[in-house]
């Protein structure tokens, strides 16, 4: 046990205790020489006492035990095969090698991108998973994260080794920088390699485009290819396969370059030279297909392929490139009425707007493919045309990317169209919802489920009611009825949706439907139901099933048609057969409308659009048509005078509260001015929005095609919603995939081609899952700016670049086409021999552990790197400490009590004789004999005096007292106690003289006298 200081200057506090005794002795000199020396040293330890409390005084620790911890790569590199056998070996090593008396730790940490504890260091018996319990990002090896973490498990006090299984293959961290560390800690290090039975692999590393591409520029196109391979005598490396270079634009991809070629061990870069004419976003994707290795011959003269491209996750990469142009619009039309708007693009087209008409089912299927528009016009689309996926990107593409957002009006679009509670109702200027029942009456929805026996047919019934109650206003009614061995509602019958669409939408994802026998009691509560509604203006029905139930009566079918209540039917296909001759009855009887549904995917599409009848009363229709009335002055109606054309109708919706959103045009009717939103616009993110809620001409503003201004409003809506055009300057982007991240370098030019300088840059990146990150950014030269974010998953990651002031804008996307772990596929022999050769202080550096006969075989290999004891004792023993200050200060607050006491209270010593001789009479078995008290004794003996005092005086005086004399003080009793009462002594009697006799007789007959008529008194009484 030794001592050890971890602030040892405060022991120069000591040099104060001869100072303070020197001040002490003469002020205590009151206390006596004993009691005076045993305050100095009280005091003289309680100095010493803070002195090293304040000195952080520890206990040290010295022991033989041992930590060994093993950390297991689980990154994609790892092949399965080898993953397992690793864990093998680290279980076989803890069961061979570690002592079962003696106290050593084993633990185990799997690592890939982040590093978990699979077994924290114990010394009981060590349980190893067969396989992976821990969720990690396998695309990633970062080393140092783990070798961090396990210095962090490492207990105090034990010897610390750590046993590495890796590749070595690092691309995050730094591995080596962080083994410095572990040996600075006094860390040990041992390394097992992990060796791949094959040795060449091509991998397509990236496509290299030049930065700031123009129209009609020549520039050049590399793609960087690495082979693996080390060439030998006996087999050059030499991988040989076909190139192809394909560039996509549209989605549409187009073959750029297809040539064969050779790849040598190392790198090679190929080059194409390409030109772009149209301004676009593009993408250029090169592939590698290595030829097989069956000993072919190829063309053009080349080698015989000895290909073994072991791995084909690597043999692709893209990159992206922008061409800007004046400015491109997309414009999705309604699949089901193509052409209704071609005037609006006709128009556009005048004023210099290039605009891309394409339907609602082929519009875009990445965020990519939106990139290469500066506006996008939704014209009078419904919500089912498009996946939740798509109405994300939509939403994305201008709220991080900068792209402006249209959507105009008619019966398919806003609330009408299905787009309540979707996110894209959130970027539009105003709510598609009206929760006002006397501006737009509400509907009622009932949902008949039967059980489906299409594959997952229930887990689908789960998601189309769900959609459907999302679409519904929360002033609408819904319901739904199922079989649970009767007919029952789901939430009890029908209610508003606003205060329940959270209970619908639990209680529909534990829904279970049954095989319902017959239709007509389940209909029939849904009459009770509608027919209790009065304030409902849509009353509509969706029965799904796959028409085994018996037919309702026909009082049943006439009771909904009093209602007015349409039934739509769906029939899912089950035994053997689709379509359902009693459900499209039904349908066809009620104006409700007949699906066959043979795909279960495409029940939410359906449902979304049945449950559109239920908004259909948010069409308002202005008979005779009226002139929308001007509310503020905005950029779109710049230079538009005087009254507008009139509209026959528009979609009702609700003012968004928000300052931001500025309400342009508004309906004289309803009176109500929340719900007449005819134009509204505000900026969203990085992009603008507009919600124009007539249509484009078509029905509602017919009156607005002959309007002169006309061109004029449609050009000025759409270019103010698009992207800045740059006109005050150019940026020129490019990125690069390194170590896990992306470095972004920007170059800003003015529109003379001159540095802009002391930009304050701002960077937003969309990651594959449409995920935001921000990038920052610093100058690092004139005109020169470079930012970095974290790359976290393949795919494609779109990058917008703008200044504070939104002037300048630039796009660019890097794609990462494969994970990180398949760039390198040997093992990186040079860092893991580093790692090992590090040495702690006072101990051998750490061991390499391989299988000296070089076999690639992990499970061949076991028993040879199993040969090397991991748990040797070859580390300097630990030690540990532990605090004791707060035992000191506790002991110093005791002495200070003790100085305080021995100077305020006297003590004697004298209760220690008879302590001592209890004791001794408890060792030597005596019988303690009692002590007189010595207190009493003196009272006895000084009674004793004064009777024996008195006595003598009887005995020699003589007196007679008086007759008259008799008192109270002649009582016996007197008389007895002052003879009796010990130490009092006899009081003269006053007039005598000293020496002075008395009759002695004479005085003793008085008293025998009055005692004796004392008692003639009392019997005289008791007579």
């Amino acid at each position: 046990m030794l001592i050890d200081f971890q602030s040892p200057w405060y022991l120069l506090l000591l040099l104060l205790i001869p100072a303070l005794c020197a001040l002490s002795y003469r002020r205590l000199a009151v206390l006596g020489p004993v009691r005076r020396l045993v305050v100095l040293g009280l005091r003289s330890l309680l100095v010493l006492l803070i002195a090293l409390a304040l000195a952080d005084i520890q206990w040290v620790r010295r022991t033989e035990r041992l930590a060994v911890i093993f950390l297991v790569d689980q990154s994609l590199s790892i092949p399965q095969n080898h993953r397992q056998t690793m864990r093998e070996y680290v279980d076989e090593a803890i069961k061979k090698h570690r002592p079962e008396l003696g106290g050593d730790l084993a633990g185990m940490i799997e690592f890939a991108r982040t590093a978990e504890p699979v077994v924290a260091p114990h010394d009981d018996v060590v349980f190893v998973p067969d396989v992976s319990e821990v969720a990690l990002d396998r695309h990633y090896t970062n080393l140092a994260a783990a070798m961090r973490m396990a210095k962090s498990l490492f207990p105090a006090d034990a010897a610390k080794r750590i046993v590495i299984i890796t590749d070595g293959n690092e691309n995050m961290g730094d591995a080596l920088a962080q083994a410095e560390d572990l040996r600075s800690a006094g860390i040990s290090i041992d390394v097992v390699p992990i060796r791949y039975p094959f040795s060449r692999d091509v991998a397509v590393e990236k496509v290299v485009l030049p930065g700031g591409i123009r129209k009609g520029q020549p520039f050049d196109l590399r793609v960087v290819l690495t082979n693996s391979a080390i060439a030998t005598d006996d087999d050059d490396g030499v991988v040989v396969g076909q190139l192809r270079i394909h560039r996509i634009a549209n989605g549409q991809p187009e073959l750029r370059a297809d040539q064969r070629i050779e790849v040598p061990p190392g790198k090679r870069v190929f080059r194409i030279r390409e030109t772009i004419q149209r301004p676009n976003f593009y993408t250029y994707e090169a592939t590698f297909d290595p030829d097989r290795p069956d000993g072919s011959r190829v063309q053009n003269n080349l080698a015989v392929a000895q290909s073994n491209d072991a791995v084909v996750q690597n043999n692709q990469a893209s990159a992206f490139t922008h061409v800007a142009g004046s400015g491109r619009v997309l414009l999705i039309e309604n699949k089901d009425h193509l052409g209704r708007f071609d005037d609006v693009a006709r128009r556009l087209g005048e004023r210099n707007i290039e605009v891309i008409p394409m339907p609602s089912d082929k519009a875009f299927r990445s965020l990519a493919d939106l990139q290469q528009y500066d506006s996008i016009i939704l014209a009078d689309v419904p919500r089912e045309h498009f996946s939740d996926e798509q109405i994300k990107m939509l939403v994305r593409n201008t709220q991080q990317m900068g792209a402006g957002l249209i959507m105009m009006g008619g019966q398919d679009s806003f609330g009408s169209g299905g787009w309540t509670n979707t996110e894209l109702e959130k970027a539009m200027p105003i709510d598609f919802q009206i929760k006002n029942t006397k501006i737009a009456p509400v509907g009622a929805l009932v949902m008949i489920m039967h059980a489906s026996e299409m594959a997952r047919g229930n887990h689908w019934q789960k998601v189309i009611a769900k959609e459907a109650i999302k679409t519904m206003g929360s002033q609408d009614y819904c319901g739904v009825l199922h079989w649970n061995g009767n007919d029952a509602w789901l939430w009890g019958g029908m209610r508003k949706v606003g205060p329940f669409r959270k209970l619908m939408l639990k209680r529909i994802a534990v829904m279970q439907p049954g095989d319902m026998p017959q239709f007509d009691p389940a209909m029939r509560m849904a009459v009770t139901a509608f027919a209790g509604l009065k304030d409902t203006a849509v009353r509509h029905m969706i029965i799904i099933s796959d028409g085994d139930p018996s037919v309702p009566t026909p009082a049943t079918i006439q009771a909904l048609k009093n209602l007015k209540v349409t039934v739509s039917t769906m029939a899912v296909g089950s035994h053997g057969m689709f379509g359902s001759q009693a459900l499209q009855d039904i349908a066809d009887q009620t104006g409700g409308t007949y699906y066959i549904v043979t795909d279960p995917r495409a029940l939410p599409r359906y449902y979304q659009k049945e449950a559109r009848r239920v908004a259909q009363p948010l069409m308002k229709k202005l008979d005779p048509p009226l002139r929308p009335l001007r509310e503020s002055a905005h950029e779109i109606l710049k230079g538009i005078e005087g009254e507008l054309p009139p509209l026959a109708g528009f979609v009702m919706s609700t003012r968004k509260e928000s300052s931001l959103a500025e309400t342009l045009l508004y309906s004289p009717l309803p009176a109500d001015k929340n719900y007449t939103t005819v134009l509204a616009a505000w900026n969203y993110g990085l992009g603008r929005t507009v919600a124009f809620t007539s249509d484009g001409g078509d029905e509602w503003a017919r009156a607005w095609r002959g309007w002169s201004d006309y061109d004029r409003f449609l050009g000025q809506m759409v270019r103010w919603s698009m992207r800045p055009t740059g006109e005050m300057g150019d940026f020129t982007i490019s990125s690069e995939v390194r170590g896990g991240k992306v470095n972004v370098v920007v170059t800003a030019l003015d529109k003379n081609d001159e540095f802009l300088n002391l930009l304050e840059l701002e960077g937003t990146v969309l990651d594959p899952s449409l995920g935001d990150l921000a990038i920052q950014f610093r100058q690092v030269a004139p005109g020169r700016y470079i930012g970095s974010f974290d790359v976290t998953e393949s795919g494609s990651y779109l990058i917008n670049v703008r200044d504070a002031t939104g002037d300048i804008t630039g796009r660019t996307g890097v794609n990462v086409p494969y994970s990180a772990e398949f760039r390198q596929r040997r093992t990186n022999e040079v860092l893991l021999a580093n790692i090992a050769g590090l040495a702690p202080e006072g101990a051998e550096p750490g061991r390499l552990i391989e299988d000296p006969s070089g076999r690639n075989n992990p499970r061949a290999s076991l028993p040879a790197l199993l040969e090397t004891n991991v748990f040797r004792h070859d580390l300097p023993q630990a030690s540990s400490s532990q605090d004791v200050w707060h035992l000191l200060m506790l002991i110093g607050c005791c002495v200070f009590f003790g100085d305080v006491l021995m100077r305020r209270v006297h003590i004697h010593f004298l209760w220690l004789l008879p302590m001592l001789a209890a004791a001794r009479d408890r060792v030597l078995r005596r019988e303690a004999v009692a002590q007189p008290d010595e207190y009493m004794e003196r009272l006895r003996s000084r009674k004793a005096e004064v009777t024996e005092r008195i006595e003598s005086r009887r005995a020699t005086t003589r007196f007679e007292a008086a007759d008259d004399a008799a008192d109270s003080s002649a009582d016996p009793t007197v008389l007895t106690e002052m003879v009796d009462r010990p130490g009092t002594p006899a009081k003269p009697q006053a007039g005598l003289a000293p020496g002075e006799a008395h009759d002695d007789e004479s005085y003793t007959s008085r008293l025998l006298k009055a005692k004796k008529k004392v008692w003639e008194d009392r019997d005289r009484d008791k007579k």
